[in-house]
């Protein structure tokens, strides 16, 4: 498996990941309608760099990274993850997730923050905890579950 730089091309093997992850509705922030052009400007227009995970052709993980904030926060990067169904449990996540890291501090952020991780997501925030990643903030029912209803979305954060 070898993480590269997305491009226009990549995006019809980044589309049915999107949109099985966005469309559970369980995970991301996002509508679980969002359109393949809304996907598209979102995961390859809007950020700063885009990357996928292949192995012999095919993507089988993609990752983003972006400011998270403007001005006297621009030093802090964003990244969001997705991992195919057919490759979880792999080590797609743990390998973006320090590829990105390494990526950021390339592109000069000094930390990184995960806005928004839905509370029952326990293999993520099990994951970003052994990656360095500390919980810095808890947004009580801020995440409307498809499944349980109101949840709790947590903040992460680590200094790179």
């Amino acid at each position: 498996m070898k993480i590269r730089t997305a491009n226009t091309n990549d995006f019809n093997q980044i589309w049915p990941i999107f949109h099985e992850i966005v469309k559970a509705g369980d995970t991301y922030a996002l509508s679980p309608e969002t359109s393949q052009l809304e996907a598209k400007e979102i995961w390859l227009e809007q950020p700063r760099k885009t990357f996928i995970v292949e192995e012999k052709g095919k993507v089988l993980g993609t990752y983003i990274i972006k400011t998270n904030q403007a001005g006297p926060g621009e030093h802090v990067c964003n990244c969001a993850y997705m991992v195919s169904s057919i490759a979880r449990g792999q080590g797609l996540a743990t390998m973006m997730c320090e590829h990105s890291q390494v990526i950021a501090r390339g592109m000069g952020y000094k930390g990184m923050q995960f806005n928004f991780v839905a509370g029952n997501n326990i293999i993520a925030i099990k994951l970003w905890q052994k990656l360095g990643f500390d919980t810095v903030g808890n947004l009580p029912k801020a995440f409307n579950h498809p499944k349980v209803g109101f949840i709790d979305a947590l903040v992460m954060y680590k200094w790179l």
